[in-house]
């Protein structure tokens, strides 16, 4: 499984970094992890054929996590001239609030005469589903976003990648990590408890918890960004746009 990092930054772009977004590479296809606001300036950065991604995952349905979909879905259709199709997957209420998303942004775009064939599957949290071969499973975590915000578990039958979403800590993250190839996880602040996040200062307690084989941590606001080699001494990795790794 191999993984490129297109968007590690917060909602707000700290560090100029872009919105969440993962790219994950396995034999049976190219996945993105979220597809926040700001994908389509960041996959053209990284020169990342769009019309190569198979599918895209959503964790929780916050413009800086999903807010890319109307954006990749009409360059698809007018600029990268997709042909192939495309799957999104997402949590509860997806389909709703993505053809919501693209009425204000882009009118009467919901109508179009679409020249390739996309479908939104929305995944029931706790429940195991399939993913383009891929196993996928949700847990609910606490980060308000008007529906269901998820952690996520991913395997190709061989590697398993995890990813947190957005979330305050919960034990809810703990089989979602456990034994996990690379477990991603969010940590927007490095102290204090903050409502619908985490900090450093609550992660890293617990990440001998969470059992996984290797942690990254993502999703940074100021006060991390500027204290990271205290967080690479505490044993995790640190997320960066247009990191590559394989696991």
């Amino acid at each position: 499984m191999n993984l490129t990092i297109i968007g590690s930054g917060d909602a707000f772009g700290s560090g100029g970094r872009y919105n969440t977004c993962f790219m994950l590479k396995t034999a049976k296809a190219t996945l993105l992890i979220d597809c926040g606001a700001s994908v389509l300036p960041a996959l053209n950065a990284q020169n990342v054929d769009r019309n190569s991604i198979d599918a895209i995952v959503i964790s929780h349905l916050h413009g800086d996590h999903f807010g890319g979909l109307p954006f990749f879905l009409l360059d698809a259709q007018f600029l990268a001239r997709r042909e192939r199709p495309l799957l999104i997957a997402g949590p509860p209420g997806t389909k709703a609030r993505l053809e919501a998303a693209m009425e204000v942004f882009f009118p009467k775009s919901t109508g179009s005469k679409w020249k390739f064939a996309w479908q939104v599957k929305e995944i029931d949290v706790g429940v195991a589903d399939d993913v383009l071969g891929h196993s996928v499973i949700t847990a609910e975590v606490i980060h308000q976003s008007g529906a269901p915000s998820t952690a996520l578990r991913l395997s190709d039958g061989e590697k398993t990648f995890a990813y947190s979403g957005d979330t305050e800590w919960t034990d809810a993250l703990l089989p979602i990590a456990r034994d996990a190839d690379l477990f991603i996880c969010e940590c927007y602040a490095f102290a204090g408890k903050l409502t619908g996040h985490l900090t450093w200062e609550v992660l890293q307690p617990r990440l001998g918890d969470l059992g996984a084989k290797q942690t990254m941590v993502t999703h940074m606001n100021p006060t991390m960004l500027s204290r990271l080699d205290e967080v690479r001494a505490g044993g995790v990795l640190i997320a960066e746009d247009g990191l590559k790794m394989e696991f």
